[in-house]
């Protein structure tokens, strides 16, 4: 993240970037696969946040499916 990011709400330059993961629709539902991943960018002041697709690999969604 780019040290030039400024939340678009109190324009705050303080932030907190995390991660997570949700199942899809459908069978991935029904399985509970969480195959859609992504990254958060939150405020520090007013906890805004940004949510960004990240990209999933076959590999780790087989992971999760027999973790589950």
């Amino acid at each position: 993240m780019s040290n030039e990011w400024s939340c678009p709400k109190c324009g705050n330059k303080t932030y907190e970037t995390g991660q997570f993961a949700a199942t899809g629709g459908g069978l991935t539902k029904i399985l509970d696969i969480q195959n859609k991943k992504f990254s958060t960018v939150i405020c520090m002041r007013c906890k805004y946040t940004e949510l960004y697709k990240a990209s999933t690999s076959a590999l780790g969604n087989l992971f999760d499916f027999f973790t589950n």
